[in-house]
Order: structure tokens, then sequence, then C-alpha cells
């Protein structure tokens, strides 16, 4: 993979792709060809509900920017395939007999999904990779810098410790059927590896808080309470479940806890001290501009189509596939008010609620 060399100081996420709406990837589906007019049927498969945000942000958001590009007229079908690799393929079969114009997939399963994206090229109808690359004929690829989010996961958990290589972490890595995790997973070890001693390391099935639980439970009871200094989390949910074992084990001192996603739940953590961060990604950015490719694509706008595509990635099926890769920031109890708040993502109201007002109080969050 093309990596691009992003900042992740702490900085105000916009919403808004300047640079291509300089190019007009952005702009109203007035000047497109005639291949297909505004009256276009999107396919959106999202992978599951465990995690908020595909319900919260990411549906919502990428539904509404499908109906500003087409004047109102462009329709997406919608379906989460709830962590059933088995329910996304039927998912994805029905959208081809249905005859869609282009699909948005966010896979259970990149491989098991392959023979599926397949079927759907020899049907005509492009496939847009979303969030995770799927295998197989994909026609384009957004998603974020999966490596880097890795990558500032360990580094802010290194900040958080500040000791050294004597210091006993678990790993807490995603699925192994997500090609992300495996992602997510390299760039932490980059960080991490000689730095501190990974005692245990986990690679959670389904991505569920429950599975993270259960191996932080059997972690605990190898390495004992106490000879755990940080916690490598790949995601916010599984870090609710990390915790909850943790306390289930009389711990009240908490080490430090990774994540990312953002969640509300994980955003109240970390104001409370129980999560130390989380990794920031912009939904908007990443749902708008999978609308944005959707349309263009369809539309046969190829000149705006190549401007939201401009990197490359390979998939174990396929190289030089267009992609473009979102910027992330790390978030702390520092910049809380900074991102997610900015970004209309969480309200203050929502996040200091009657049970976290004094620890929000502590941190000037109002």
């Amino acid at each position: 993979m093309r990596r691009i060399a992003i900042s992740v100081a702490v900085t105000t996420m916009s919403v808004t792709l300047a640079g291509c709406g300089m190019l007009n990837a952005s702009g109203s589906s007035g000047d497109a060809s005639p291949t297909k007019g505004n009256d276009l049927t999107v396919g959106l498969l999202l992978p599951e509900r465990d995690n908020t945000r595909y319900e919260q942000f990411d549906y919502p958001i990428f539904k509404k920017k499908v109906e500003s590009l087409t004047g109102g007229r462009g329709h997406v079908v919608y379906a989460n395939a709830e962590a059933s690799a088995g329910k996304q393929t039927e998912q994805l079969r029905q959208l081809i007999e249905d005859k869609v114009d282009v699909i948005v997939l966010d896979a259970v399963d990149a491989h098991a999904i392959a023979d599926g994206v397949k079927k759907a090229k020899e049907a005509g109808i492009p496939v847009i990779a979303y969030d995770r690359l799927a295998e197989g004929p994909i026609d384009a690829y957004i998603s974020f810098d999966n490596e880097l989010v890795g990558e500032v996961q360990g580094r802010s958990l290194l900040e958080a410790l500040g000791g050294g290589a004597s210091d006993r972490i678990v790993m807490m890595n995603g699925s192994p059927t997500d090609p992300n995790a495996k992602q997510f997973k390299a760039g932490a070890l980059s960080v991490l590896t000689g730095k501190v001693t990974i005692a245990q390391s986990f690679d959670t099935k389904d991505w569920k808080p429950e599975n993270a639980e259960a191996n932080m439970a059997e972690a605990i009871n190898t390495l004992g309470k106490d000879n755990i200094a940080g916690v490598y989390s790949a995601n916010d949910g599984m870090a609710g479940g990390i915790v909850k074992a943790l306390k289930a084990a009389g711990v009240t001192d908490l080490p430090p806890i990774t994540g990312q996603d953002a969640e509300l739940a994980a955003v109240q953590r970390i104001v409370a001290g129980e999560q130390y961060m989380s990794v920031y990604k912009s939904y908007p950015q990443e749902a708008e501009s999978a609308a944005e490719m959707a349309v263009a694509k369809v539309q046969g706008r190829d000149i705006q189509f190549e401007a939201l595509a401009r990197d490359k990635v390979d998939s174990p099926t396929h190289k030089g596939i267009p992609a473009q890769l979102v910027p992330v920031v790390a978030l702390t109890r520092g910049n809380i008010e900074d991102t997610v708040v900015a970004d209309g993502i969480h309200k203050v109201s929502d996040i200091c609620t009657a049970k976290y007002q004094t620890a929000c109080a502590a941190i000037g969050l109002k």
C-alpha cells in the first residue's frame, strides 16, 4: 500500500473536502454524462451493529449525501449484516438481482465476499469497498490509513506508560476476518515492539465486546491483575469489555487502555479516566466521500471520480485499486472539544451527563 504522510497533531477535523471541491468532485451532478442521471439506486451494505458508528453516523450521513448530490432523486437501499458473512452474501446477491446501479460494501469477511463482488462485476454493477478492503474486482476503496491508526494507538500507549521494555501489556486485536484488523495490529506492533513486553495477545472474534471481555479475563487469570501495565485495544467496543473484566477482577486503578472510533461511551470513559484514548476518524468525511465516489462512478464523471481516488492500494486478489485514505486524530481528554464536539459528532450535553459532570468540569468541558 502506498502510504500517505498524515499529521496526527491535535486539530479540528473539517468535514469539507476542499481539495475535491476545487475539482468539482463534490459538486452537483448536473454536469453528469448521459451514462446515468440523478434517478439512481445505490446499495449500501454495512457489517454490524455492535459498533454504534454504522447506524448512528455512516448510514444516515451517506444517505443524506446521495440525496444532496442527486437533487433528492437518488435512492439508497441499505442492509446491515449483523456480523454474519453469510447474511451479507445474501444481501449482496439481492442487490445484484434488484439491479442497483452501484454497491458500496463494508465487508464482514473480506475473503468470503470475493465471489459476490465478482458476480456484481459480471452483472455490470461497480463495487466500492468502504472502510474495509474486500477481495475481488473492487472498483475503488475508501477508508482510513489503517496502519497509521495502529501507530497512533501504539504511540499513545507508550506515552501513557512512560516506562521501558519491562512494562507488560495485553494486545486485544480485532477480528481475524477483517483485513483492517491486521493493519491496525501491524501499525501498533511497529511502534510497540522492543518498547514494551507483549505478555498476551488475542485476535478477537467478530470484534465483539463480550469476546474481548472473556479474553481479558483470561489474561488477568494468567498474568495477575497487578501485572498488566497497559492494554492495547483495537477499538472502543472492545475497550468497554476490557474495562468490565478489569473491574470484575477488582482493579480500581485502571491501566491505560487504547481504543478507536470515538464512540460516546468511550469518550465518557476517557473523561472519567477509565480509557486513555481513542482514535477519532471523521465519519462524515468518509461517508460523504464514498457517496461522491458512488454517484460519480455511476454517472460517468471520470475526472471527478479520479480526483476522489488518487491513491492506490493492493488487496490479496487485485493490485492498484483506486483509493482515498482519510486522516485520523488521537483523541484524549485534552482535545475532546476540538474534535468530536467541534465536528458535531457528540454534544457536550450528551457526554457530560449527571454521572460525568464532575469529571467534565475537572477538564473544563462544558
